[in-house]
């Protein structure tokens, strides 16, 4: 059996009858949708899909720093008024 990934989870029956109220009761947290007891989706408002993709560019802007950490002995040192 698969993980549900989510503290609440509905039925995609349950998903058709009224997909406002459940997004309102969630909180904000991550729906599991079910199609035979088993997760088809997630579902999760728009505020909290923004702020996880936020986190997700901010990880690979991380990552591209420490990528880039060794370049720091060849960079040339200006100062505002030479830009």
């Amino acid at each position: 059996m698969e993980s549900v990934l989510a503290n609440c989870s509905v039925s995609i029956s349950e998903l058709k009858k009224n997909p406002s109220a459940l997004i309102e009761q969630s909180g904000g947290e991550p729906i599991a949708i079910l199609n035979h007891n088993r997760p088809t989706a997630y579902l999760i408002p728009a505020k909290t899909y923004e702020a996880l993709l936020e986190k997700i560019e901010n990880f690979q802007l991380g990552v591209i720093v420490k990528e880039r950490q060794h370049e720091k002995i060849s960079a040339v040192e200006v100062t505002l008024d030479e830009l």
